[in-house]
């Protein structure tokens, strides 16, 4: 059984239209739901082994303001990548670790929840996460595999899903 976890960063800081997209950051609102969400992980169930993330800065500050206590291994492939691409690196860098966490971009994450999970382990998460994985949004996906270059079938459970607005109301969509 390995463990595979999504982070999507947090809310963007769109301020400054002339900033580059990889070059981003956050505003404050994505800052808070970072913070939270990274001592939601923290407290939670789950230790990762390794932690792969999209070297763009808005996923850097995501992780500086969760303080997750890992290290990163950033990876250009995983800056807005395809759920493909995610399942290439992760074949390719998770070799004996038995949890992974992913920290990175839509619409990938969604992609990779929604092609991991069988439809036969949809449940009420899965259909939550499936009409949108927001920023700054957490996923624990079960998979019954023994080596991660068995990533990439549709044989997975998802068994933790948590948003920002579920922690603290506040953080829920704009204008509500």
């Amino acid at each position: 059984m390995k463990i595979l976890g999504l982070l999507r960063h947090a809310k963007s800081d769109w301020d400054d239209m002339s900033t580059r997209d990889f070059d981003r950051g956050l505003n404050q609102r994505g800052r808070r739901g970072a913070a939270l969400m990274g001592e939601h992980i923290r407290e939670g169930d789950y230790d990762f082994d390794l932690l792969l993330a999209s070297p763009a800065e808005r996923v850097k500050k995501t992780l500086e303001s969760a303080e997750l206590g890992m290290t990163p291994r950033f990876d250009q492939r995983l800056y807005l990548s395809s759920a493909d691409t995610m399942i290439d690196v992760i074949h390719e860098k998770g070799g004996e670790d038995q949890a992974i966490l992913v920290c990175a971009h839509n619409p990938g994450l969604q992609e990779m929840l929604l092609r991991l999970i069988a439809p036969s382990n949809e449940n009420a998460l899965f259909d939550e996460a499936s009409i949108k994985f927001p920023t700054a949004a957490f996923a624990v996906i079960e998979l019954p595999i023994d080596d991660w270059s068995e990533l990439g079938g549709e044989d997975g459970q998802l068994v933790h899903f948590m948003r920002p607005r579920d922690l603290d109301p506040e953080l829920g969509p704009e204008g509500n």
